[in-house]
């Protein structure tokens, strides 16, 4: 079967960054080995905790399943339900904990399996949000500073009770919801909320959602591990099978652990105050250089930013960084190879000459002063480049 020409200009288009990157590679082979590499990347996946590490290389030396009933098994066992209680405690959490493979599979299992009829999301949600909620489900609005506006909202929770979903970070941005206010929206209407906390989990303190989903890999865990953290069982649908019968499927024990430890850790709440002041000191020196700060007035986490350099397309901002040793993302990294148009900077209202030229920086635990400067350096030299090209 011939591929389609949509199929093929998006496979071209999302392969420009590498093929631009293996044609420099190829003039100066030394560019595969850069031994210095600054990693700005953190909310695509951050480096797995020492903590983490030591968890999960105690947890694969047992051989035992936490289903099988022999000895084996019932240590497995009891080092999952440990974990239980070591990722509730430190999420502040005095309810259910479901295990699963990341944060994709937790909101699958809300969106799918919540009791309510309805379905509304905001419009800014992760891919795998929007594609769990399904086709048929109504879709808020948000302000410039990609806020949901209550009043909508308000609005839409009138009727039969809906299952909501919005995110407390959004992965692109950073901006954080006013997620008190949209809990006591949704409450008083006798929907539930699902709160993807994803960008949040770890960092800052979780809302009382009905449905919260993590994932491992952004807070110091390894991809693979994640979990479905929920308020009251008796609201979600069970299938039979593992973790009380709300989730099919061998349990990932080491993976678990690990989770659990980079959170008790608390290696990234820790840091959270020195990385405001980073991104602080970054934001100055990108609007000093002519760029924009995205959602600048709206409250947003310290861990993410994003910003443009207007006339600068993202993809060559992205090549010319990576080959100085910067790994950035033009938004999130699920979707930023194909290099496709933000929906959430659509949906925010930020013009396409401006969106086309935004990437995402984003900091973890390790993330220093000089790091800042370092990236400062060839942001501005990009900078200047396209201004004397332009010239």
């Amino acid at each position: 079967m011939k591929m389609s020409t949509r199929r093929r200009v998006r496979r071209g288009v999302g392969s420009y960054i590498g093929a631009a990157v293996q044609l420099a590679i190829g003039r100066n082979p030394r560019l595969l080995t850069t031994p210095d590499r600054l990693y700005l990347d953190h909310a695509a996946i951050t480096p797995v905790l020492p903590q983490a590490r030591e968890a999960i290389a105690r947890a694969l030396e047992r051989p035992g399943n936490p289903s099988s009933p022999h000895a084996d098994g019932r240590e497995a066992r009891a080092a999952l339900e440990e974990a239980r209680r070591t990722v509730a405690d430190a999420l502040g959490w005095r309810h259910d904990v479901i295990f699963t493979s990341g944060g994709s599979e937790a909101i699958q299992i809300a969106a799918g399996r919540a009791k309510p009829t309805g379905r509304i999301v905001g419009p800014t949600e992760h891919e795998a949000v929007i594609a769990a909620m399904g086709a048929d489900t109504a879709v808020l609005a948000v302000d410039s500073n990609g806020l949901i506006d209550l009043a909508a909202l308000d609005v839409a929770v009138s009727g039969e009770p809906a299952l909501v979903a919005i995110q407390l970070v959004n992965n692109e941005t950073g901006v954080i919801q006013p997620i008190a206010d949209i809990c006591e929206v949704v409450r008083r209407s006798g929907s539930l909320l699902l709160a993807d906390c994803a960008q949040a989990a770890g960092k800052i303190p979780l809302p009382q959602a009905d449905f919260i989903a993590i994932t491992s890999q952004k807070f110091g865990g390894v991809p693979g591990s994640g979990a479905l953290v929920v308020k009251d069982l008796a609201t979600l649908e069970a299938t039979g099978g593992q973790e009380r019968g709300y989730r099919r499927g061998t349990e990932n024990l080491p993976g678990i652990v690990g989770m659990a430890a980079a959170l008790e850790s608390g290696a990234f709440a820790d840091a959270m105050p020195r990385l405001a002041e980073l991104r602080g000191k970054l934001e100055q020196e990108i609007l000093a250089a002519g760029g924009l700060v995205i959602a600048g007035n709206a409250p947003r986490i310290a861990t993410i930013g994003a910003y443009a350099m207007p006339g600068v397309a993202s993809a060559s901002q992205l090549v010319q960084l990576d080959l100085a040793g910067i790994s950035v993302s033009a938004g999130s990294a699920c979707s930023s190879g194909s290099m496709k148009p933000s929906r959430v900077l659509a949906a925010m209202g930020v013009p396409d000459e401006i969106a086309s030229t935004v990437i995402r920086v984003s900091f973890g635990p390790s993330t220093d002063d000089d790091d800042i400067d370092r990236f400062v350096a060839e942001w501005r030299k990009i900078a200047a480049r396209a201004k004397a090209k332009a010239a």
